[in-house]
């Protein structure tokens, strides 16, 4: 080839590189036009979405849960802002500061490590969490690279063990798991927001974008006990059972007029604010999950069945001579020999025999269908989790034994809440009310009529002579006020049947009696020594609530309290 053909084929090439640089610097402004300012096809949008990939993110901003307060607005329930500390564990593994991070979270170097080597293949790691905010703070001055903090609330209990059976608890990401926190969670949880902020290449926020989604705080909550009275409940039933030695027990009161729990505490007990000792039977609201055979605190609802039959009054006589009484196989005796005595004074002794005959006379389906219409065997419906609805047994054929034992409170099973609100009809003039653990108005009250109100007055009177000199309830007697109530002694079951030296102790009183505000029942489970009936055991506990409760609702007082009344020297009778 010629000189000068060869310089004309170098020349067409380089013609050819210019061309081809001059068209791929054309196609390379063409594409930046065309993704950033002319934005044809996805090309800004694109740019935009993997750049928002790689620095944009999303946060969830804790929602407020709602108070729970007493009907009188005091807190039970309160949500505290605290601050978790979490990290990135491939970030945070190969940093030459674990020990002073070990230190300042107070843990060891060995365990910090053997939580990063469990976590190891994640990206997020809780160190330490509802931390109080000065101190988590402190650890975050430290500036250690891959840690990193979010703010959370932690739940917080005023009353501690007080009110902590009925108000339960939530768990470490704030779930109601207990209690009403548990009956109410979606009612007090609210809804968490969202906000949008940019990240740096170390994972640090640098600047907030915005809120995409407001939170919405949870909603408030009143109950309708009266922390005043809750506090009442748990110092003496806390008192009751290092008296007698009980190894639980029960109190609660309800208002005999709304229906609504005043006030309800159970041993043993926990605090909600400590945790790390706390067990299954320390957390059960025993007023409403426990059942127990209710025993003679049954008698004057088969006192109602007696006197709807027509055959009886308060004042029919009754020969419980000679003092026990034969049912099949079974002997059932008193405490002695009654001789002949009125239908009031039955209840009023809790005569075994003398109820034994009226439930032979009258038959047990009366008597099962007082018990129906009064609230037993069905759930007062409160909405607390894991109430019991007890056991009112219907069975196709009765043995006479079976019927007997019905109408003195045995072969059922009932919670104490359920006996309160039996014996509420009697201080409501027949209506049985609805139960509630949340404040109500009193447009709101609803009851229903299931017994004649001049029956409702006569059992008030039997029941206000049961507290009399006479009675087997003269401890639960309060000075300056006329009360009435019944004692109950219910042997305990065992593998092999009743057993003779274990006892549950109850009462259920209501004050003043002449136009009852409150019905109370007091149960003591297994208590020891010589007093372990209803009468001396649990009668003078419902003495000292009822007292105490009067002077709170601001009851003034309508008698002038005898002398030993005043010095407390009177003697229990039986206990039955």
């Amino acid at each position: 080839m010629s000189k000068a053909a060869k310089i004309k084929v170098q020349q067409w090439r380089a013609y050819v590189v210019i061309a081809l640089l001059v068209i791929m610097f054309l196609a390379l402004v063409g594409r930046v036009l065309s993704l950033q300012v002319l934005d044809t096809g996805r090309g800004v949008e694109f740019l935009k979405r993997q750049g928002d990939m790689r620095m944009l993110r999303t946060a969830e901003l804790p929602a407020y849960r709602g108070l729970i307060t007493d009907r009188r607005g005091e807190p039970l329930a309160v949500s505290t802002p605290v601050i978790s500390l979490w990290a990135n564990p491939k970030v945070l593994k190969n940093s030459e500061r674990l020990a002073e991070l070990a230190s300042a979270l107070d843990m060891s170097g060995a365990d910090l490590e053997d939580r990063l080597a469990r976590y190891a293949g994640r990206q997020f790691m809780y160190l330490r969490r509802h931390m109080i905010p000065d101190a988590a703070r402190e650890i975050l001055a430290l500036n250690i690279s891959g840690v990193r903090a979010e703010r959370e609330y932690r739940r917080f209990y005023p009353a501690g063990e007080v009110a902590a059976q009925l108000v339960g608890m939530t768990n470490v990401d704030g779930a109601g798991v207990a209690g009403l926190e548990l009956a109410y969670d979606e009612w007090l949880k609210g809804h968490p927001g969202k906000k949008r902020y940019i990240k740096d290449l170390h994972g640090d926020a640098v600047r907030d974008i915005g809120v995409i989604e407001p939170v919405r705080s949870g909603r408030n909550l009143k109950l309708s006990i009266d922390l005043r009275l809750q506090y009442l409940l748990h110092r003496e039933l806390s008192r009751a059972v290092k008296v007698t030695g009980a190894e639980a027990g029960v109190i609660v009161t309800i208002d005999s007029r709304t229906g609504e729990v005043l006030a309800s505490a159970s041993y043993p007990d926990f605090n909600p604010n400590n945790r790390s000792t706390v067990t299954m039977s320390q957390t059960r609201n025993r007023a409403l999950t426990d059942v127990f055979e209710p025993g003679s605190t049954m008698k004057p609802l088969t006192l109602v069945a007696a006197l709807e039959s027509g055959s009886y009054d308060t004042t029919t006589l009754i020969d419980t001579s000679p003092g026990r009484i034969r049912v099949g196989r079974k002997v059932l005796p008193d405490p002695r020999n009654y001789g002949e005595i009125t239908l009031s004074r039955v209840v009023e002794k809790s005569s075994q025999v003398g109820i034994t005959k009226i439930a032979l006379d009258i038959g047990h389906e009366p008597i099962w269908d007082v018990f129906q219409r009064f609230g037993l065997g069905q759930s007062t419906a409160t909405g607390f989790p894991g109430e019991s609805s007890g056991l009112l047994p219907q069975r196709p054929r009765w043995r006479p034994i079976e019927q007997v034992t019905l109408a003195f409170g045995y072969g059922l099973t009932a919670t104490p809440l359920q006996i309160a609100r039996a014996y509420a009809v009697f201080a409501n003039g027949g209506m049985l009310p609805e139960l509630s653990l949340l404040h109500r108005e009193a447009v709101d009250v609803r009851s229903e009529r299931v017994v004649d109100a001049r029956i409702a007055a006569d059992v008030r009177a039997v029941l206000h002579e049961v507290t009399g000199s006479e009675g087997t309830a003269r401890k639960a007697r309060v000075p300056g006020y006329e009360v009435g109530g019944k004692t109950g002694t219910v042997h305990k079951v065992g593998a092999s049947g009743y057993l003779d030296d274990q006892y549950v102790a109850l009462f259920v009183g209501m004050a003043p009696i002449e136009d009852p505000r409150f019905v109370s029942v007091v149960v003591l489970d297994r208590p020891k020594g010589d007093n372990y009936g209803g009468g001396s055991a649990a009668a003078p506990v419902f003495a000292r609530v009822a007292a105490e409760t009067l002077r709170l609702l601001g009851v003034p007082p309508t008698l002038d309290p005898p002398t030993e009344m005043l010095a407390g020297t009177v003697a229990a009778g039986g206990d039955a």
